[in-house]
């Protein structure tokens, strides 16, 4: 099922309408879809590297819209909408852990590295968000800094190295930007239960 939508994804690429996909599925990839908006955007990004910066606004706006929708799922309905989507995709036991044990500064980190890297899954901290009642503005000033330095950082790499650096950013970018979120949540973690 997961190869069957990524391909549909990227597939939306060559369409006129490429880039209302990009605003939807980055608006839905930040609440209830599975695929990272970034499978749509980096070939229509290399595709016309003059619109990179244009799609990394695109992508962060709908980005940021669809992590309020999830804030919003979590927060005011939770038991009957947020919950079951977390039970489809397999997220629900890693959520409940996440929500038994986070703290606002736990959140906050959790954030920024899903939003960097995807770690954890953007929808999942969305909707925690939402159910723990994380301020709603600061919410939004984290989740356009996270989400839009990703964005933003992929458009400069694309202009600035073009096709070559698109095997680099789909096969190890990704990885070193988990790594990194890793260690600041263990670094995070470290400093919580040592003091």
């Amino acid at each position: 099922m997961l190869r069957g939508l990524y391909d549909w994804t990227l597939s939306l690429a060559a369409r006129k309408s490429a880039e209302w996909w990009l605003a939807f599925i980055a608006f839905v990839e930040s609440s209830i879809f599975l695929v990272p908006a970034d499978v749509l955007y980096l070939p229509m990004a290399l595709s016309r590297p003059d619109r990179a910066y244009r799609y990394a606004l695109v992508a962060t706006v709908a980005s940021v819209l669809g992590g309020i929708a999830g804030w919003f799922l979590g927060h005011y309905a939770y038991e009957a909408l947020a919950r079951p989507v977390l039970e489809f995709y397999g997220k629900y036991e890693q959520f409940e852990a996440l929500r038994t044990s986070s703290g606002i500064g736990f959140i906050i980190l959790m954030l920024i590295t899903s939003g960097l890297a995807h770690l954890p899954p953007i929808k999942v901290v969305t909707i925690l968000s939402g159910v723990i009642g994380v301020n709603l503005l600061l919410f939004i000033l984290l989740a356009i800094v996270a989400r839009g330095a990703r964005f933003f950082f992929l458009a400069w790499l694309l202009r600035r190295y073009g096709e070559p650096i698109r095997e680099f950013i789909e096969k190890r970018l990704g990885t070193i930007a988990a790594l990194g979120a890793a260690a600041l949540i263990l670094l995070y973690l470290l400093v919580r239960y040592l003091h």
